[in-house]
């Protein structure tokens, strides 16, 4: 399997949907509490940046415009992230 689809299977089956499910919780607690802090708004758009930014990873292995060099430095950095 190449590199840019072992990327494209991490972020499509792990990190987006774990993104989107903090983004839900979120909105969730700031719908019960009917307001947001600071904080609750800063998170939820450094989520929201995350995901877009998981998105267009994906649009550029879909583009074929990402090389495998590329692709492997952003793999590893995520398994190091995600281990933490």
């Amino acid at each position: 399997m190449k590199t840019t689809e072992k990327l494209k299977n991490l972020l499509t089956l792990e990190i987006i949907p774990d993104l989107e499910e903090s983004i839900d919780e979120l909105f969730s607690i700031i719908e019960k509490e009917k307001m947001a802090s600071i904080a609750d708004k800063e998170e939820l758009k450094e989520l929201q940046e995350m995901h877009s930014e998981c998105k267009d990873i994906i649009a550029e292995i879909d583009s074929n415009i990402m090389s495998e060099d590329e692709a492997n430095e952003i793999l590893e950095e995520l398994i190091d992230i995600k281990s933490i």
